[in-house]
């Protein structure tokens, strides 16, 4: 069973700087585990940031490319630096993981897994102030 704590969110200025962090716990791994980053404003949707395959290879969002760039340690930490805050960044942030699977890495993938298991964490809020 996996799970995961979200933390080093924060309270910035537009045009800031944070990096977020997530510990994962039980038999995971982040080096063998396809991993991704959601944020949510509350009565919205959640919608996906970024994900990171086994192989490294990552994707982003298209409101967050170029700005933000997701990372894990081999061994039980996933990261999400985000650069060049704008305040329609402001969210909840949560992490995902899912099991080595023979297919892509998506945020689809992700939020059916996190649903699934009930795998959500309790997440780490931004605020980013203009």
């Amino acid at each position: 069973q996996v799970h995961v704590v979200e933390s080093g969110g924060g309270s910035v200025q537009a045009g800031g700087t944070l990096r977020l962090s997530c510990t994962t716990s039980g038999v995971v791994y982040t080096r063998d585990y396809c991993m991704g980053w959601f944020r949510q404003v509350p009565g919205k949707d959640r919608e996906g940031v970024a994900t990171i395959d086994t192989d490294g290879s990552t994707r982003y969002s298209d409101s967050v490319k170029g700005r933000f760039t997701i990372s894990k340690d081999a061994e039980q930490t996933l990261y999400l630096q985000m650069n060049s805050l704008e305040p329609e960044d402001s969210a909840i942030y949560y992490c995902a993981a899912d099991a080595p699977r023979d297919s892509p890495c998506t945020f689809f993938r992700l939020a059916v897994a996190a649903g699934l298991h009930n795998t959500w964490g309790r997440g780490t809020q931004v605020i980013v102030s203009s």
